[in-house]
């Protein structure tokens, strides 16, 4: 019974660590994160990690992050006044722009995004309930 016990944990261990291993995301991102009085490096960092959990574009590669209060500032207010955040609410300290670009890899199996192009300063709208909540992308476009 022991060994039965034993085996089935070792299987059990193996999948664990081949499931952990199917992650594709790249880890080698380039992050160009520029100075903010709005966010602390922790929050924007959770915003980070939020859009690279969120990034699933089809044969697509995700190559940069950048925030940029300036163009984050004036996004925020458009999405205030005439995007989803004019219906939800949310107030402006609880949401972030951060900019993306992305390769498109020449396999053809995206549907929308041109074959073998790269894509720059692509939108990513992120919330957030209050200041200890989790961030979560609610829009995205350019």
């Amino acid at each position: 019974m022991k060994k039965i016990v034993i085996y089935l944990s070792m299987i059990l261990m193996i999948f664990l660590l081949v499931g952990c291993n199917q992650n594709n995301k790249p880890t080698d991102i380039k992050l160009d994160i520029g100075e903010s009085t709005k966010f602390s490096k922790e929050e924007i960092d959770n915003a980070v990690d939020c859009l690279k959990r969120s990034f699933d574009f089809e044969a697509c590669t995700l190559t940069k992050i950048y925030y940029n209060e300036e163009i984050s500032n004036t996004a925020v207010e458009d999405y205030l006044q005439f995007g989803n955040g004019s219906v939800n609410k949310v107030k402006a300290e609880n949401v972030i722009v951060l900019l993306s670009d992305f390769d498109v890899d020449n396999s053809g199996d995206n549907p929308v995004l041109n074959p073998g192009e790269s894509y720059t300063n692509y939108n990513w709208i992120l919330i957030r309930d209050d200041k200890n909540s989790d961030w979560k992308v609610d829009d995205c476009g350019f």
